[in-house]
């Protein structure tokens, strides 16, 4: 049976880290920002169904989700955590396979992902969330953060420029990053 071993705040005020019991990905981070985007998974469409859910964000064993700003936690919770109860967690959509080609086509690319993946990455997952290279043009990184990071005011400044100044430091000096 699923169920939440533990619960997290996080930097942003309207997002909470929910620690489960079983792994629910081993690769891959999903990201739904509606009910619409969630239509072909069961997990997410489930929780966008309780009343204030405005996104949701799974990877490894954790749930982050959102709620709006006039709704109270305690209208989340224990609806989240009876929905947990009956969810059945093979019915969560198995994950696509990994492309290296993509990733191994620009030099520059890989090595940023690999420095993300081993200093930012495990310390967005641990405030509930996460991030994607959207792309690189020329120098310039463009980042999508997920989970809790979406909508959080330290992740839209304070963040980009602490990874901006990782990645020129260890990378390249004239590497920018921008929100896409």
């Amino acid at each position: 049976m699923l169920f939440v071993a533990d619960v997290d705040l996080t930097p942003n005020p309207n997002a909470l880290k929910f620690i489960l019991n079983e792994r629910l990905l081993k690769y891959e981070t999903r990201q739904f920002h509606n009910i619409e985007e969630a239509n072909e998974d069961p997990l997410a469409k489930g929780i966008f169904e309780i009343t204030g859910v405005v996104s949701v964000f799974y990877m490894d064993k954790f749930v982050t989700i959102e709620k709006s700003k006039d709704t109270n936690w305690g209208q989340i919770q224990k609806p989240f955590i009876n929905f947990l109860k009956t969810f059945d967690i093979n019915s969560v959509p198995s994950e696509k396979e990994l492309d290296p080609l993509d990733e191994n086509s620009d030099e520059l690319l890989k090595q940023i992902n690999e420095l993300l993946d081993h200093r930012v990455r495990p310390a967005l997952a641990g405030d509930g969330g996460g991030l994607q290279v959207m792309g690189i043009d020329g120098y310039t990184v463009k980042i999508h953060y997920q989970g809790a990071c979406g909508s959080c005011p330290t992740a839209i400044s304070g963040t980009l420029m602490a990874i901006e100044g990782l990645l020129k430091r260890d990378i390249h000096p004239a590497i920018e990053v921008v929100a896409a």
